[in-house]
């Protein structure tokens, strides 16, 4: 378990939003929670800012499994662009832990 420590403005330069979908909430059932986080940040980064962002809510990070989404190419007004790549990141949780969102975080 990553050392306990308080939160960081750095911490949230990781972890940058919950990403909820329908899939995610599905996940959520088996303790698993999806946020949006910065491209460069690595698995230890993330299970330490999750930890110490949700501290209240005794967030325990069991594991982290990353994916790094490739931006599509679009047109608008047949112009074409490229949306931004993003990197999300699967945390599952301890068992009996959870994390809600609509509690105010530190």
């Amino acid at each position: 378990m990553a050392k306990k420590q308080e939160v960081d403005a750095r911490h949230y330069d990781v972890i940058l939003a919950p990403h909820i979908t329908e899939k995610s909430t599905m996940a959520s059932e088996n303790n698993a929670v999806v946020f949006k986080v910065a491209n460069d940040a690595t698995k230890p980064q993330i299970k330490e800012a999750v930890e110490a962002i949700y501290a209240s809510q005794k967030a325990e990070v069991v594991s982290v499994n990353t994916i790094n989404v490739k931006g599509k190419v679009k047109r608008w007004k047949g112009k074409p662009y490229k949306r931004n790549d993003v990197k999300k990141a699967v945390v599952t949780l301890k068992e009996g832990t959870m994390i809600d969102f609509t509690e105010s975080v530190n």
